[in-house]
C-alpha cells in the first residue's frame, strides 16, 4: 500500500468549489433516488486525505473502542472526538463545521441542520471477520438532547483494497422489507448520505468474510434539526428481518430489539454512556470465545 504524507490539521479536506458546482444535480438525484432519499459521492475528500485517514484508523485491539456485540450487531464504535488521530479528527471538525452543514442542508433540502459534537452513536465504526449489522431504522431523537430530531446520516468509508466478495456492502431496503433496493460496497473515499426516517431501512446483515487482520472501517456523522414545539415520534433503533431469515433468527432479532429499546430509554432518562454496557458485552463476548 502507498504511504501518504501527514496532512496538516489546518488543511481544507472538502472541495466546496468542486461539489458546489454539482449541487443542483446532486440534490435532484438525492430526492429521486430509491428506496429512500440518498446519494453516493465518490472521491468525497482529496485522495491523499482519505488514505491518511485509513492508515491512521485505530486498531481493533485498542481499549478505546466501545463494544456493540449483541444479536442485531457485531461491531466496534469510537464516538469520542478527543481519541481520534490527527487527520481523522480534523476531518470530523470540518464535516461538523457550519459551512459544511449548510452544504448538507442544501443537498438534502432539509433546512437548519446542525451537527452533533458528541457524535452520539456515530464516530468511528469497525467490524472484523464475522461482523454484521442487521437491517434497521435509526433512533429518531438524540439521547441527551430532548428536542434534537435526527435527520441525515453521512458515512465515509475508509477501506483501501476492500474486496466485494468479503461482503459489507450497505443495503438499503424497500418498505416492509420487500427487497433490497440499493447496495453500496464500503470502498475507500466513497461517502453515502441519506435521510434518516422510517423509510431508511439499512444495514449489512450478512457476516463479513474478510480475512483476519482486515476490517470494515467507516466514519459516521449524524445531523439534526431542533424541533421543540413539534411532535416527533420517538423510537429507538428498530431492527427488521429479511424474507430469507429463519424463524429462529427472526425471533432473536425481535427479542434483541426489545432489549435495545429498553436500554435506549434508560440511557436517555438516566444519562449514562455506553461504556458500562460495552464492558459487559465485551466480557460476555470473551467468555463465549
Amino acid at each position: 500500500m502507498a504511504t501518504a504524507h501527514a496532512i496538516p490539521e489546518t488543511a481544507s479536506f472538502f472541495s466546496y468549489q468542486k461539489w458546489e458546482r454539482q449541487l443542483p444535480d446532486l440534490s435532484r438525484r438525492y430526492r429521486e433516488n430509491k428506496p429512500c432519499p440518498h446519494i453516493l459521492l465518490r472521491d468525497f475528500l482529496n485522495p491523499e486525505t482519505a488514505l491518511v485517514m485509513a492508515q491512521q484508523f485505530p486498531q481493533p485491539n485498542s481499549d478505546a473502542w466501545t463494544q456493540y456485540k449483541h444479536a442485531n450487531e457485531n461491531k466496534l464504535g469510537m464516538p469520542k472526538r478527543e481519541l481520534f488521530p490527527t487527520t481523522i479528527g480534523a476531518v470530523v471538525d470540518e464535516l461538523n463545521s457550519p459551512e459544511f452543514v449548510a452544504w448538507i442542508s442544501k443537498l438534502t433540502g432539509i433546512p437548519n441542520l446542525m451537527a452533533d459534537p458528541m457524535l452520539e452513536g456515530g464516530g468511528l465504526h469497525q467490524s472484523g471477520p464475522g461482523g454484521y449489522l442487521n437491517v434497521h431504522t435509526d433512533f429518531s431523537m438524540h439521547h441527551f438532547h430532548t428536542h434534537w430530531h435526527r435527520r441525515v446520516n453521512l458515512i465515509l468509508y475508509l477501506n483501501p483494497g476492500w474486496k466485494e466478495e468479503w461482503g459489507g456492502s450497505l443495503e438499503l431496503w424497500e418498505a416492509k422489507m420487500a427487497r433490497c433496493g440499493a447496495k453500496y460496497p464500503p470502498v475507500l473515499n466513497h461517502t453515502l448520505i441519506f435521510t434518516t426516517d422510517e423509510r431508511s431501512l439499512h444495514g449489512f446483515p450478512d457476516p463479513l468474510t474478510c480475512p483476519a487482520g482486515e476490517s470494515r472501517k467507516s466514519l459516521a456523522l449524524y445531523y439534526y434539526t431542533v424541533e421543540p414545539g413539534k411532535k416527533v415520534t420517538v423510537h429507538s433503533t428498530d431492527y427488521f428481518t429479511r424474507p430469507q431469515d429463519s424463524w429462529a433468527k427472526s425471533a432473536m432479532i425481535w427479542l434483541d430489539k426489545k432489549a435495545v429499546d429498553l436500554y435506549s430509554r434508560a440511557k436517555a432518562r438516566f444519562g449514562f454512556s455506553d461504556e458500562l454496557a460495552s464492558k459487559i458485552l465485551g466480557f460476555l463476548s470473551g467468555k463465549k470465545g
